[in-house]
């Protein structure tokens, strides 16, 4: 059942993102995303979460999670992350793209490759018998071995019966820290990676965390499985 709730996740956000392109709204975004997650008749995980208004985040330049849909317009060199998890009878699955609308600058692909790239990174240590926090170290180690900061308020997660479930999966520290991995453990890792300082703060909305200064931020994230041979991620 997990294996097919990330299935459809997958199927579902990839064609989000063949839908991102110049003079497209966030809030068509999310009415698409809608669109399809009935056609998939699945639920989605977000809308109503603890009051959150929509069935995806969209995360423009500086945002770094939990942007809500609207009426803004992409322009070309603005980055888009788009989050989203749903639910398929009962299981949880949880991902997040981030991608450039038309043209932008060498910084900004370097911001979108670092973070998918430290992604993959922390995906390597999702490995029986390591460590929670040798996931953490990997990705932060590459991003800031690239110049680049991981944000510490927002954190990967433990999912499966429930969107957000123990433990808490940081982007950060130092390895060889926390709970042994297990077979059958599932996590969303999702390293959010800015271009400057890695402190962010929350817009009036209450949900909506950007960076500090200004600068933009990326978001990858995967639901991978903890199994015999390795880490196996669910959201492909």
């Amino acid at each position: 059942m997990l294996k097919m709730s990330g299935k459809i996740l997958a199927k579902i956000l990839q064609r989000l993102g063949d839908f991102i392109r110049i003079g497209v709204s966030t809030s068509e975004i999310d009415q698409l995303a809608e669109r399809l997650i009935r056609k998939e008749k699945v639920l989605p995980a977000f809308k109503g979460y603890n009051g959150f208004p929509a069935n995806i985040c969209t995360s423009v330049n500086e945002e770094i999670v939990h942007g809500i849909p609207g009426h803004r317009r992409l322009v070309e060199g603005d980055i888009i992350s788009l989050d989203l998890g749903i639910n398929y009878k009962g299981y949880f699955s949880d991902a997040a793209i981030t991608q450039a609308v038309g043209r932008v600058n060498s910084g900004i692909e370097k911001l979108i490759n670092v973070t998918q790239d430290a992604l993959f990174e922390g995906i390597k240590e999702a490995r029986m018998n390591n460590h929670l926090s040798d996931i953490s170290y990997a990705i932060q180690n590459y991003v800031e071995k690239q110049g680049l900061s991981v944000v510490r308020q927002f954190v990967g997660h433990g999912i499966g019966h429930n969107l957000h479930e123990d433990p808490q999966v940081p982007n950060y520290g130092l390895p060889h820290q926390g709970e042994l991995l297990k077979c059958g453990m599932v996590f969303a890792i999702e390293p959010m990676v800015n271009m400057g300082t890695w402190d962010a703060r929350i817009l009036d909305n209450g949900w909506t965390a950007v960076t500090k200064d200004g600068l933009p931020s990326a978001h990858f994230e995967h639901t991978v499985a903890i199994t015999e041979n390795g880490p196996e991620i669910l959201t492909n």
